[in-house]
């Protein structure tokens, strides 16, 4: 997680509790975070126009970018194939740009195209297993996608999806989530101002049959690693999955809690006593004494509400007889 204190920060979702806080790294606002295919790496953009890759584990700057974009407004960055790095952002006219990184070569982008003017910060989508970026602005009403390559130019535009509203969010399926038997390829949630659209991408095939080149293995739900491996230092890819028979959701597994129950360290019970019975243990004089205290108490509350009721009585009069 990542926010307006500058801090990123690691989270064991088993336990709820912090990993690692990632401090003294951003000097201002942080846009977003983005991990790489192995969970080796970070990648973050900041209100000062930089790019940087972490190594959380090190709590270490690898790599690191000034001003991708030359402009103002906010940037976005992605982890893609092979380690690179897709970033969004602003020329220096305003104009929507997306650039391709290498980090053997940070200086120089790979590709770095404009778009338009539109003043929508761009949201990127990745889908690892066809090598597709989906950019959504916000506020636009639109969705490009585009393929990236190891050809040159390589960010090749594919196509536009349009629609007559704009969007105020975007949300992107797992590719489990997607049905495999019409075909779809990508699944958006759009946010509009008073609901959620989903937004079905397919490709048109006459087979009925399962399509591999659609659908390679791709991700499951299942960790490659728990979180005391990967604090260790060990790396893994993800578990991959077919769907080839679609996605079946699997039993839940049960989280791995160590985090201490404060209730664990409550005392022994002891043996079970009725609160309608008089505690054997509680003294005779002290039980006096206590109702002692609450006749005094009585004896109090009754003198004062005579004194009230005979200043209202004197007050009475008097006004009656200033009348």
């Amino acid at each position: 997680s990542a926010g307006c204190d500058n801090l990123v920060i690691l989270w064991n979702v088993g336990t709820g509790e912090m990993l690692l806080v990632l401090d003294n790294m951003h000097t201002d606002l942080i846009y977003n975070v983005g991990w790489n295919r192995n969970g080796s790496l970070l990648v973050t953009t900041c209100k000062d126009k930089k790019v940087r890759i972490i190594d959380p584990r090190k709590q270490q700057i690898v790599a690191e970018k000034e001003k991708p974009h030359d402009g103002t407004r906010p940037i976005r960055a992605i982890f893609v194939a092979d380690g690179k790095i897709f970033t969004t952002g602003f020329s220096k006219m305003s104009e929507r740009q997306l650039g391709l990184w290498d980090l053997k070569n940070f200086e120089e982008p790979i590709a770095l195209q404009e778009m338009d003017t539109s003043n929508g910060v761009l949201l990127p989508f990745y889908d690892a297993d066809s090598s597709i970026v989906y950019l959504c602005g916000k506020g636009d009403s639109s969705i490009r996608y585009f393929e990236i390559t190891d050809e040159a130019p390589y960010v090749h535009y594919l196509n536009t999806y349009s629609s007559k509203e704009p969007q105020r969010g975007m949300g992107f399926m797992p590719k489990r989530g997607l049905d495999v038997s019409k075909c779809e390829i990508a699944r958006f949630f759009k946010l509009h101002e008073r609901k959620c659209e989903p937004i079905v991408m397919t490709v048109p095939r006459k087979s009925d049959l399962f399509q591999d080149d659609l659908y390679p293995d791709t991700p499951g739900p299942e960790p490659a690693l728990e979180a005391d491996e990967w604090l260790s230092g060990k790396d893994a890819d993800p578990i991959l999955i077919s769907l080839r028979d679609g996605y079946v959701p699997i039993k839940n597994r049960e989280l791995k809690v160590v985090k201490k129950n404060i209730l664990d360290n409550k005392p022994p019970p002891g043996p079970r006593r009725s609160h309608s019975v008089c505690d054997p243990d509680l003294s005779r004089p002290a039980l006096e004494e206590v109702l002692e205290e609450i006749r005094a108490l009585k004896e109090t509350v009754q003198a004062q509400e005579k004194r009230i009721s005979d200043l209202e009585n004197k007050l009475c009069q008097f006004t009656n007889g200033t009348d």
